[in-house]
């Protein structure tokens, strides 16, 4: 597993969403994110601040995939 990028929450949302999750619900600032397959993951969304490369590795795993499949939708 290579280096992981910091990513806006919005990069990691357009991400999501070309892999064909759908926002399911948002309570607060966490986005959560379903698959029909029914993989599912949440996303932190709070202005001003990043994900980090260990959240993204951890949505990553969510997802049962890995960050640089995550990058290939970038």
């Amino acid at each position: 597993m290579g280096n992981a990028p910091v990513l806006k929450p919005r990069e990691v949302v357009r991400i999501l969403e070309r892999m064909g999750f759908t926002e399911a619900r948002q309570r607060g600032s966490h986005k959560q994110f379903k698959h029909s397959d029914g993989r599912f993951t949440t996303v932190p969304v709070h202005p001003g601040r990043d994900i980090s490369p260990f959240l993204l590795r951890k949505i990553a795993e969510d997802i049962r995939s890995t960050v640089e499949e995550l990058l290939t939708y970038r």
